[in-house]
């Protein structure tokens, strides 16, 4: 009786495991660059909701500036929030929080010159700031849902620039 041996690869080493514990991917080596990362977030808004914020008579005071104070806040909080991230410099952000015919928008960028790059600064912000509208819109409606958290565009570092839509980055 013959078997057919086939050569299994071994796993792939984990970046942030070694011997099954988690660590955080040492960077020390790599040079310091230009990134930007884009995000986007939306709060859904139920009619009572939008009502409250189209009128300007939520008690709590304006969602959306709350929620954009709170968005740059959390981008530089990202390494405290993110068990693996890196503490990175901030060197820029930008959090927009409008309201759409969809709800509210929220959209970051967020830029750095750092050995990492600052895509869960962005992530964070976005989430941060949705999180907030929910907080000033609550008493309106519990029902707010926050959807469609995702990275719209990445530039520098080793794996190169990403653009929503694109499979792979360049």
């Amino acid at each position: 009786m013959s078997h057919d041996t086939q050569s299994v690869d071994p796993a792939p080493e984990l970046t942030h495991f070694r011997d099954g514990l988690p660590r955080m991917v040492d960077v020390t080596g790599k040079a310091a660059t230009s990134r930007e990362a884009t995000a986007e977030a939306w709060v859904r808004l139920p009619a009572p909701a939008r009502a409250a914020l189209e009128a300007g008579t939520n008690p709590k005071g304006d969602p959306l500036v709350v929620a954009r104070l709170a968005g740059l806040a959390g981008s530089k909080r990202t390494a405290d929030l993110v068990t693996l991230c890196h503490p990175i410099p901030v060197t820029g952000a930008d959090v927009q929080v409008t309201l759409e015919p969809a709800g509210v928008r929220v959209l970051a960028t967020v830029r750095t010159t750092a050995p990492t790059g600052v895509e869960m600064e962005a992530l964070t912000a976005v989430t941060v700031a949705a999180l907030n509208v929910y907080d000033m819109l609550k008493a309106a409606s519990k029902a707010i849902e926050i959807t469609d958290v995702r990275l719209l565009a990445k530039s520098g570092g080793k794996s190169g620039d990403y653009q929503v839509g694109s499979d792979q980055p360049d």
